[in-house]
């Protein structure tokens, strides 16, 4: 990661207070980065700086939205749920995983690498789409509840295949990388012998950390890096997984698998390209990694 955080005119979107929010933001960031690369003032003033990051956010969260309210926002309903996911699910998640392994290095950059990349995609994105610099990708508004419903059944099927006790860190997630650790991506393909039913896909993306203490559980031995074997064997288990959670989705009895294709992570990303999954979901195994699931139906 850079030693400095430097603001670009790009992430400019012509409303002069947000703008300097934005700034601000990014500023409070790039010296959470340069503190976190110094060991001996890392803890108590990283602590200090993501207290301020956090209360500066939910104060620009209001003032943004009172903004989206004056000018009637179409997209203002959305683009508050966006808020408050950050506000009630990940900030709080995330806070979690620095105060269990006290503020270490590890925990402050997974913190710092989320806001980053949430930073960069709600503002392009979300926020540009305020001034109709760009198009909502949005298209899809799933049900809070269902959306709920299925990350409950996500987090039984990480503690019970996985061995991992999860927490959600996010119920939109945008794609945004959340790892310096490779990653493990699959894309299931799910076909109907109904024609007009189409096909689901569905990404499953797990951080490496996850795989390796995934198959030591499994294998009752010390794994240590990422081969063939590992490979195949968390094919299989995001085959069994989806069995699993799959209840939670449109499924009948007339889908059937087609494929599971192994994916780099950049080609996972473009599943975000044109419009957001309207499944689209962010668990840290607390200590053990993080997991994506993403579903198009």
């Amino acid at each position: 990661m850079p030693a400095e955080i430097k603001w670009n005119n790009r992430f400019n979107i012509g409303v002069d207070s947000i703008d300097k929010a934005h700034q601000k933001l990014f500023s409070i960031v790039g010296k959470l980065v340069a503190l976190n690369e110094d060991t001996a003032k890392q803890q108590h003033a990283c602590r200090e700086g993501i207290k301020y990051f956090k209360s500066y956010t939910i104060k620009h969260f209001a003032d943004e939205e009172a903004y989206m309210q004056s000018i009637n926002y179409a997209g203002y309903a959305m683009h508050k749920s966006l808020h408050d996911n950050l506000r009630d699910k990940t900030l709080p998640a995330l806070e979690d995983e620095l105060k269990e392994q006290d503020y270490s290095v590890e925990s402050v950059q997974h913190f710092l690498g989320i806001c980053i990349g949430w930073l960069n995609g709600h503002i392009m994105i979300e926020d540009r789409a305020i001034t109709g610099k760009n198009a909502n990708k949005w298209v899809h508004q799933t049900a809070e509840d269902e959306i709920e419903s299925l990350s409950k059944a996500i987090l039984q099927g990480l503690q019970i295949l996985c061995q991992a006790k999860s927490q959600v860190i996010s119920l939109h997630y945008g794609g945004e990388k959340f790892s310096t650790d490779n990653t493990i991506c699959y894309r299931l393909t799910y076909v109907s012998k109904h024609k007009e039913k189409g096909k689901i896909q569905l990404y499953l993306v797990f951080e490496e950390p996850l795989v390796l203490r995934t198959l030591t559980e499994i294998l009752g031995e010390d794994i240590k890096r990422i081969d063939k074997t590992s490979i195949y064997a968390m094919k299989i288990l995001s085959e069994q997984f989806v069995d699993y959670i799959k209840s939670h989705f449109t499924f009948d009895n007339s889908y059937r698998l087609e494929k599971n294709d192994m994916m780099t992570f950049d080609q996972f990303v473009r599943t975000f390209d044109k419009t957001y999954p309207p499944y689209s979901l962010l668990f840290n195994s607390k200590g053990k990694g993080y997991f994506a699931f993403c579903a198009i139906l």
